[in-house]
Formats: structure tokens, sequence, C-alpha cells
């Protein structure tokens, strides 16, 4: 790799990582081709990105996008997202069907280096949309319960006029 691919690569994944709130760090030795091809699909489809790259490339990166600098050995591939819960969620999900060849190391929530009890807790919770739609169903709820009672009520006095 020449020195011009490598400030290249430093680049965009300072861009990527300054643009996005959390980066989970894996280790997927010895995960299959296809396997890997799987988990960057599924990213993908969320919006996620997947790519593995040298530690100290990646390092340098983060050291451009002003984040905290990981301590990163071995085999290593990142994925990346704006919103946290997915990013941690596609790698939780991968790791869990992958047990034996893909285990997550450490990563980086909003700016500050997370552990990986941490980023399996952010993996639990509930998604955008579905916290979107248990805030719509809990402002509906007294709505719904005022038409349901109005209802019973235009029931009972049908009722009692017949």
């Amino acid at each position: 790799m020449t020195r011009a691919q490598k400030d290249e690569v430093i680049t965009s994944l300072s861009k990527s990582f300054k643009d996005s709130s959390a980066i989970v760090v894996a280790d997927y030795r010895g995960s299959t081709h296809k396997a890997l091809e799987d988990l960057r699909r599924s990213a993908y489809e969320v919006g996620a990105s997947v790519q593995v790259a040298k530690n100290k490339l990646v390092n340098l990166a983060l050291e451009k996008a002003e984040l905290p600098k990981l301590d990163l050995v071995g085999t290593n591939i990142f994925i990346w997202a704006e919103d946290q819960i997915v990013a941690c969620k596609i790698t939780d999900k991968f790791a869990s069907s992958n047990k034996d060849t893909f285990s997550i190391k450490t990563g980086i929530i909003d700016g500050e280096i997370a552990s990986i009890e941490t980023i399996n807790t952010f993996a639990k919770l509930p998604s955008r949309e579905e916290l979107l739609g248990q805030l719509a169903a809990t402002w509906m709820a007294p709505v719904t319960n005022f038409v349901v009672g109005l209802d019973a009520l235009r029931k009972k006095k049908e009722n009692e006029a017949a």
C-alpha cells in the first residue's frame, strides 16, 4: 500500500468516523468470506458501514476525527453508523449467530470508549422507529380510551331506549 493510498484510507475513515455516533470493533478471525459479506449486506440495509483496515491507519483516522485512540491488536473489523443502536444491534446480532469466529472487542459511542457490556446494552434498546411507535401509542391511549367510553355510553343509552 503506497503512502497516497494510506492517506486516502485515513481521510475516508476519519470523515466517516466523525459523522458517526458509534463505532464497534470486533475480532473476525476464522469468519468465512461469505459470513462477512452477509454482515456487510445487513449493515448496508440499515445504513451502517463495515470495513477491515489496518489498526494503525484506524488509530490515525480516529485521531484525525478527534476521537479517543483505541488499543487495537490482532484482526479487527469496524462497524459504524450515525445511529448508535443500529451499529450495536448489527454487530451483536452477527456475534450471536457466529459465536465461534466473531466477537465484539470494544467501541466508541458518542465520542467515548465503550465496553462490551455497554455495546450489548445499546443492542438491546429498541430502534428509533420502535420508540416512535411506543410514543405514538402512549399519546393515543387517552383518545382511544375516551372513544371506547363514548361508544359504551352510546350502546347503554340505546339499550335503555329500547
